[in-house]
């Protein structure tokens, strides 16, 4: 599957027409607002993305602005004149529809999915129940409900799944509050540390074997995959420190996997991506069986990091788009739910 391209007029500016290059195509967004920080348990990757992403706009000539919704009511960016939005906020109240919500209220373009598939796509579980109805693999999984289970469903759930499992909130990402249980007597431990982070409590089965990731852009039939990028994380724990704060993640792309594996992730990576009707951008991670080298899908990022250790980017290179162009070309792609029924 090959790459999608950079946008019109946003390659990279070279020699002494770099400053026209970058303000020629920074003059056809308007003042532009990078969302980033926010209120949720990613606030900390999400202030590193948005960071990276202004810095990206303002030095393809984009007037470019960082604006932390923690900080200042949205209703600001009507009143302040900002033409786009460049969602960099990851988690809740910034990935799950919410903010993607109070945009369209107020006419106010943005980067990502819209509101329906940034509500489902953060839901791990409901999105899980809509790849099921599609025939897309993903991990056998149990629901636990906050105040709702017995000691005695917890014990059972390892029984169902097997050993190990994994135990993570429903609408978390990032790895955050994600346990990795490999016995009975753990099971506890990792349902009421998910359960401090959501009211669902999602217990899926443990595909041992190679872990891999794969970008999308774009919307529809248009939408391409990127490089499929293989991680390699020290004992297998690819966990928050892992991806964002450590150098010991090796993230192989090319991935080193048979060309036709590849080939395969991707186009199911795309059918997961379009039956959700995701937009813009995303990034599903993906588990391949080690002993039957069957592709399961475990989750999808609409607002993934842009961080210096994130995965897009990584693989937007590989495909020869610079980090640059890839942030002009998403907030090129910046647009409304409202549009499709005007």
């Amino acid at each position: 599957m090959s790459a999608a391209g950079p946008p019109q007029g946003a390659k990279a500016p070279t020699g002494g027409s770099a400053a026209r290059e970058a303000a020629s195509v920074g003059t056809t967004f308007g003042k532009v607002a990078v969302l980033m920080g926010g209120a949720s348990a990613e606030r900390e990757v999400s202030l590193m993305s948005g960071g990276g992403v202004l810095k990206a706009l303002l030095s393809m000539g984009v007037d470019a602005h960082a604006f932390d919704p923690a900080e200042r009511a949205l209703d600001e960016l009507k009143r302040e004149g900002f033409a786009r939005c460049f969602i960099a906020l990851h988690g809740r109240f910034g990935e799950d529809g919410t903010v993607q919500g109070a945009l369209e209220l107020l006419g106010i373009p943005y980067t990502g999915s819209g509101v329906m598939a940034s509500s489902i796509a953060i839901d791990k579980v409901m999105t899980k129940r809509v790849w099921i109805a599609e025939g897309i693999p993903t991990p056998q999984y149990k629901v636990l409900h906050q105040g709702a289970f017995q000691r005695r469903e917890v014990i059972e759930i390892p029984d169902a799944l097997g050993l190990p499992l994994i135990v993570k909130p429903a609408r978390e990402g990032s790895s955050i509050g994600v346990t990795k249980v490999m016995g009975y007597s753990g099971m506890a431990e990792a349902v009421s540390l998910a359960g401090t982070m959501d009211a669902d409590i999602l217990c899926e089965e443990c595909i041992e074997g190679d872990e891999v990731t794969c970008p999308v852009i774009g919307e529809g039939d248009k939408a391409q995959a990127l490089p499929v990028i293989r991680i390699v994380a020290p004992d297998g724990n690819y966990d928050y420190q892992h991806k964002y704060f450590t150098e010991d993640t090796h993230y192989l792309v090319p991935s080193g996997i048979p060309q036709g594996e590849e080939e395969a992730i991707q186009a199911l990576v795309l059918k997961a991506y379009r039956v959700l009707g995701c937009r813009g951008w995303g990034r599903i991670d993906v588990m391949i069986d080690g002993k039957t080298r069957k592709p399961y899908l475990l989750e999808i990022n609409t607002s993934p990091g842009m961080t210096g250790h994130s995965l897009v980017p990584m693989s937007a290179k590989a495909a020869g788009i610079s980090y640059e162009e890839l942030c002009v070309q998403l907030l090129q792609s910046a647009t409304l739910d409202a549009k499709a029924f005007a």
